[in-house]
């Protein structure tokens, strides 16, 4: 295992800049995602890690060595892809001992390093097959444990799940984040995928346009948002025009529409020092609809009507008016969910907002 370190690290095509000068520390085994949208520089990142790319400036380091100028064959990473890569001619046994045989492992360890790493990922019985004999859920296990064979220092996992269908999906990622803290190894997990980050990680790092927005625990990063685009981004949010009229003790007050005057816990509005211009972040699932009327000592309450329903199965997303603000609101639901038009009261805890400075976007 090793520790992963972009120092300013940068790189340009041309004219245009893919990633800007960017830092980032990778714990030695912890699982770290590159979260965002297309074109935000999270896949460019990793091939400058994998040496796949040079950086335009900047330093990478794998431990304690700066690998900017060592060739991808030497740094002693494992690779997942999209596509897995898969030799078609060869075997599964093949396939996952192609990469022992180009770093000096005798011959006589190879077969036993490969049964082991398709024990591994649950397929020890799968080595006399051919890729084309194996369902996409088994293809994307045996890329894995080519990657892992190697005993990389670093594994680098570049969208792995997703060509596989919904309930594969969210199976695989269970099974890949047991085979990561099983061995230990430092992965870097490149997916724009909200849900695989926040079930996944240790760490998310959410990028757009190039720069990094946040870094921090999923936790940290979904309910403290650092900027109005990582709070719309993961998730669904609702984020309003407010303004922080003071900052005492413990909590933010911020008068804002809707709910009006509401005293926001400081550590969701790190960034707000005093009074001026703020963005008040509601999560929609932290808003519930409830029937009008419906009251309850320390909940902010407003009526609302329910304009649009999008029934989910165990739960439903509704957009309620309130005044003049469109709301969208996640609630679980026992039995039928309220219907189009309905009168309700939108109801919501204060210490379950956070805050933004108000020139954020």
């Amino acid at each position: 295992m090793s520790s992963v370190h972009l120092r300013q690290v940068e790189k340009r095509f041309g004219s245009f800049t893919a990633v800007h000068p960017t830092s980032l520390a990778i714990p030695e085994g912890a699982f770290v995602t590159l979260l965002g949208p297309s074109g935000c520089g999270k896949t460019t990142t990793l091939r400058m890690i994998a040496g796949l790319l040079d950086p335009s400036a900047g330093d990478i380091e794998i431990g304690d060595r700066r690998v900017n100028d060592v060739p991808i064959h030497k740094r002693n990473l494992g690779l997942v892809f999209q596509n897995y890569a898969l030799f078609p001619h060869k075997t599964v046994a093949e396939n996952v001992a192609f990469g022992l045989k180009y770093r000096d492992v005798p011959k006589s360890e190879i077969a036993g390093r490969v049964q082991a790493a398709l024990e591994l990922v649950q397929l020890p019985q799968m080595g006399a097959r051919y890729p084309k004999e194996l369902s996409g859920g088994q293809q994307q296990r045996i890329a894995l444990a080519r990657a892992v064979v190697i005993e990389p220092d670093v594994l680098l996992l570049d969208e792995p799940l997703s060509a596989l269908d919904a309930n594969l999906r969210e199976d695989m990622r269970v099974e890949l984040k047991r085979i990561q803290e099983r061995i230990g190894v430092t992965t870097v997990f490149v997916t724009h995928d909200q849900s695989e980050a926040l079930a996944m990680s240790d760490e998310i790092v959410v990028m757009s346009s190039g720069r990094v927005e946040q870094v921090g625990a999923p936790q940290e990063v979904y309910n403290t948002p650092a900027s109005a685009f990582v709070a719309r981004f993961l998730g669904a949010s609702n984020i309003l025009d407010a303004r922080c009229t003071g900052r005492t003790g413990g909590a933010v007050t911020i008068e804002g529409p809707v709910f009006g005057r509401l005293e926001v816990p400081a550590s969701k509005a790190p960034a707000l020092t005093g009074a001026g211009p703020a963005k008040l972040v509601i999560r929609a699932e932290k808003l519930q609809l409830a029937p009008r009327g419906a009251a309850e000592d320390g909940i902010a309450a407003v009526d609302a009507r329910v304009e649009a329903v999008d029934y989910q199965g165990q739960a439903v997303r509704y957009f309620v008016r309130a005044g003049e603000t469109q709301l969208q609101a996640i609630n679980m639901i026992d039995e039928a969910p309220f219907t189009e038009g309905a009168e309700v009261t939108l109801r919501l805890r204060p210490r379950d907002c956070a805050a933004l400075p108000g020139g954020d976007t």
